[in-house]
């Protein structure tokens, strides 16, 4: 797309401000409501495998293994029972491989001799920039330690299918597409050189964008792929009985259940992103403030600024969390983990209504409804009252009045950078977007939580009601 101006703001009488509904999602509630099915089912057999097993009267080497099914490729697996019910939705139900936003046109299939050096250029392009990210991956340090090295290991082993099913999948694609010359195209002819693409050139805006996506693929993917087996060991691991004696124990392992959902929804976003089920990338975001925001919430930026031993923004020093002020007060106990569980409910709502189109700093479409209707940032809304109400900043177990003070400053500094990437992702997509700029403008008037600090906002600076900020002006791409 390309931006040669400004988009002018909306009047106040605009449809955006006056309809009764906010425009429709780009994404059905059914398509996140099936992967979460299939991750939940997925979850019940492994932790029903010794009875199953049992059942069906397995003997011999398995029977020393009867265990529960938590291992690091328990959870790897539950990717696929979370992605094929979402991806079968889409296509079944929703039908987006029809969607013109696709860039696909189905009646059209281009000769393969007229397709075919299309997609060399293309396959080059795309092989280039893998290898690029196995180098990244082999020369930062912090991937070969930890839980990340779970992730490499993951990455290493998809390496070669992952080349030898990509020929069969762009020459397809490309006999279809109404513009096969994308980004990944220019990168190839990049690669390759002038002689070889014929009199055509390659574009740099174009291999920017393309490689925007793929950084955000790339350092994404690997994050989430490493964070999988944790948690979901620990929610297939559990033992009812013991946690409903316990109201910190239920609550905190309801939590982990919830971040156990967002984490493989989330991931299969991530590694997903395929243009006949309507999910690829249209765009990264082009601005810096919105990487530097996006990057300071993650390792290993984060390890250095936010929360936790040795950060800068270390809001914990001589704090304790919830259950240590709560402690003896059954009543308080339950009421104060209910709360932790609906703001993480809340938090993995948000996550599963983007069904198969989650991602960072990327634009695949735009999300008007489940929590998306009240606010327009309910993750990070959710997220940062979570971290208020589980550590309790302002009560030190010193005793020192300084450290309360510096734990209580420090998370509200956490909560500006989470402020301030939300402002960049607005940026983003009302320069890219439409339909984006009318839902912005729809939630200022009627978003349940949007809407009241709008009119706050409105006294303060004395802004017209209505009106939708001007968007970010980008280079031509």
């Amino acid at each position: 797309m390309r931006y040669h101006g400004r988009v002018m703001s909306a009047p106040p009488s605009s449809r955006a401000t006056t309809r009764s509904a906010p425009p429709p999602s780009d994404v059905s509630a059914g398509v996140g409501l099936a992967g979460l099915a299939g991750l939940l089912g997925w979850i019940a057999f492994c932790r029903a495998f010794p009875d199953i097993a049992d059942a069906l009267g397995f003997r011999g080497s398995l029977a020393a293994a009867r265990g529960v099914l938590s291992g690091p490729y328990a959870a790897l697996a539950a990717m696929v029972f979370t992605a094929l019910p979402m991806a079968l939705w889409s296509v079944l139900v929703d039908k987006v491989h029809l969607r013109p936003s696709t860039g696909i046109d189905w009646s059209r299939k281009r000769p393969l001799a007229e397709s075919l050096p299309v997609s060399v250029v293309k396959l080059s392009g795309l092989w280039a920039t893998w290898a690029l990210l196995a180098a990244f991956y082999g020369l930062a340090r912090w991937y070969w330690e930890g839980s990340y090295l779970f992730a490499m290991e993951v990455l290493a082993f998809a390496a070669a299918p992952l080349v030898a099913a990509s020929i069969p999948y762009v020459i397809w694609l490309d006999r279809h597409m109404v513009e096969p010359r994308d980004g990944t195209w220019h990168f190839g002819a990049c690669v390759l050189g002038f002689g070889l693409v014929g009199r055509e050139t390659w574009d740099g805006s174009q291999i920017a964008k393309h490689w925007r996506a793929w950084a955000i693929k790339g350092f994404f993917g690997a994050f989430m792929i490493s964070i999988l087996p944790p948690g979901f060991a620990l929610v297939v691991e559990a033992d009812p009985a013991r946690l409903i004696e316990n109201p910190v124990n239920l609550a905190m392992s309801l939590v982990t259940l919830m971040f156990v959902i967002d984490v493989q929804i989330g991931t299969v976003g991530y590694l997903l992103t395929l243009r006949p089920l309507d999910a690829h990338i249209r765009s990264g975001n082009p601005l810096l403030a919105g990487w530097l925001a996006a990057l300071l919430c993650y390792p290993p930026f984060a390890w250095a600024v936010l929360g936790g031993n040795g950060q800068i923004l270390n809001y914990e020093v001589g704090g304790a969390k919830w259950d240590y002020w709560l402690a003896g007060h059954q009543a308080a106990l339950w009421l104060w983990g209910s709360w932790l569980v609906v703001l993480t409910a809340l938090y993995c709502w948000a996550t599963v209504i983007f069904g198969i189109r989650f991602s960072n700093l990327t634009y695949r479409g735009v999300i008007t409804n489940g929590p998306y209707r009240f606010t327009r940032h309910p993750a990070y809304l959710s997220k940062n009252l979570y971290w208020w109400f589980l550590h309790i900043p302002f009560l030190v177990t010193t005793g020192s009045p300084l450290e309360a003070v510096r734990n209580t400053l420090f998370l509200l500094a956490v909560n500006a950078i989470y402020y301030w990437r939300a402002r960049t992702e607005e940026a983003h997509l009302l320069a890219e977007d439409p339909k984006y700029r009318e839902y912005h403008a729809w939630m200022e008037s009627h978003g349940l939580v949007t809407a009241p600090l709008a009119r706050l906002k409105r006294v303060v600076t004395g802004r017209a009601a209505g009106a939708v900020p001007e968007a970010q002006t980008f280079p031509a791409e």
